[in-house]
């Protein structure tokens, strides 16, 4: 984390700020929020957050003239503004103080970290609720608890704060939570969605959901938490089963939200397939396809989108196959090839899942030997994955639908389905490169395959 004066010279620095810099020296005005926060972590922004006294609408008409963008308006009743510039990627976020007072602005934000400001005129950080030094303390902190009253949403943000930058929290807070988290379900889930997809994405997020766990807040969110909880630790697991997706999450090495919000719910179909053999050994057969149809209506709830979901859901209903598949000592590449066929273009993501799984499942029944076995195998499926990926991405329609009904005299049915992922199969295996090689195979294979019709 880099000094005070340090933050003040880069913000000097940013050319998007200074092309307005006129502009806002002829306000009062202030760079506040998200924008001055990651400045103290040397990241920068390209949304511009800036709150002024009097007219908002005003400066952000006279921002979108200096710099050509488009003036956008937000919220007409609390007169926040928007100037989207013309690289369409930065923009200028521009609201009205509380009250024209910026002392009163500052504290009625959700976290005194985000209370720091930066005034266009002096040039210097402004600091009402000692913020700084909270940041400094790696610490989250509310000016006012009666602060969350005003947005439930800012107690899953806590979270995301956490997830983002593994604060520590404020005890006030911690004790709010506990007492109100069920206001949560107050906010609009496209909110609660956003906050999500931040908090899975970043690289805490494991302390993230265990901390949200312990405040209660979770389960407020993701329902089927309480029911896996219920299911312990078992001679193939060392942890019990919420704690066991949890540790998947945190394993999983792809910075990606979803596989890691994937991860997290991998395992929700147990609970009801759970069954005690007489030998005393845990079985949930089927619980792969019972979480994927699950976590639909809980996804569907949040806002997720429809891509976002059928992703969780396949992830979930496959996040067996990869090890299942290699289980075999002599696995033939006609089944890795439906595996990729199946899979693709999540392949890397699947065995990911797949590897992360077999690592946090160490019950006293696995020994180190199964472990490696397993991983290696997933190993071989992911370089042979990489084999074939130019062919994936190259393949040719040697023969479409209608080529292959009349060479074989059939009609549209499931047996030309057949044969068209037969001949995909072997395009991909390297087996039929030509056309003329592709009418033979499908020739040989409908006289094996369908001889009898």
């Amino acid at each position: 984390m880099i000094s005070v004066l340090e933050v003040e010279n880069k913000i000097k620095a940013n050319s998007v700020i200074n092309s307005i810099k006129y502009v806002l020296q002829n306000y009062d005005c202030w760079l506040v929020g998200g924008c001055v926060r990651d400045y103290f972590f040397s990241q920068s922004s390209t949304d511009v957050d800036i709150v002024c006294i009097g007219s908002s609408y005003k400066l952000a008409k006279e921002i979108s003239q200096k710099t050509g963008g488009t003036l956008v308006e937000l919220d007409s009743e609390n007169e926040i503004y928007r100037v989207v510039l013309e690289d369409k990627i930065n923009c200028f976020d521009v609201s009205r103080a509380l009250e024209d007072d910026i002392f009163k602005d500052a504290k009625r934000r959700d976290f005194t970290l985000n209370s720091i400001f930066y005034n266009f005129k002096t040039e210097k950080i402004f600091d009402p609720c000692n913020g700084v030094c909270d940041l400094y303390k790696n610490t989250l902190k509310t000016f006012d608890i009666k602060n969350f009253d005003d947005d439930p949403l800012r107690m899953l943000r806590v979270f995301r704060f956490i997830a983002q930058y593994n604060f520590s929290l404020d005890d006030e807070i911690v004790q709010y939570i506990k007492t109100n988290g069920s206001n949560i379900k107050k906010c609009a889930p496209e909110r609660i969605n956003q906050e999500l997809i931040k908090l899975f994405g970043a690289k805490y997020a494991s302390d993230a959901i265990l901390f949200a766990d312990e405040c209660t807040l979770l389960a407020e969110i993701f329902p089927f938490v309480n029911e896996i909880k219920k299911i312990p630790p078992n001679t193939h697991h060392h942890l019990d089963l919420f704690h066991h997706c949890v540790e998947t999450m945190a394993t999983v090495r792809k910075d990606n939200p979803m596989l890691k919000l994937a991860a997290f719910c991998h395992d929700i179909g147990k609970p009801k397939t759970h069954t005690i053999e007489p030998s005393g050994r845990h079985r949930f057969i089927g619980h792969d396809k019972v979480g994927a149809e699950l976590i639909k209506p809980v996804l569907l709830d949040l806002k997720f989108s429809k891509k976002q979901i059928e992703y969780v859901s396949l992830m979930i209903e496959n996040h067996i196959y990869p090890s299942a598949l290699m289980s075999s000592d002599d696995v033939q590449d006609k089944a890795m090839i439906r595996f990729v066929r199946k899979l693709n273009p999540y392949v890397e993501d699947i065995i990911e899942l797949a590897r992360a799984d077999r690592l946090c499942a160490r019950g006293p029944m696995v020994t180190d030997e199964m472990v490696e076995n397993n991983l290696k195998n997933l190993e071989r499926l992911y370089e042979f994955y990489l084999k074939i990926k130019p062919r994936l991405e190259t393949l040719p329609k040697l023969l479409d639908g209608r080529e292959i009904m009349q060479i074989l005299n059939i009609t549209p049915s499931s047996i030309l389905g057949g044969v068209i992922n037969a001949l995909e199969e072997e395009q991909i295996g390297g087996r039929v490169k030509t056309k003329d090689e592709a009418e033979k195979f499908v020739r040989e294979w409908f006289a094996t395959y369908c001889k009898d019709m």
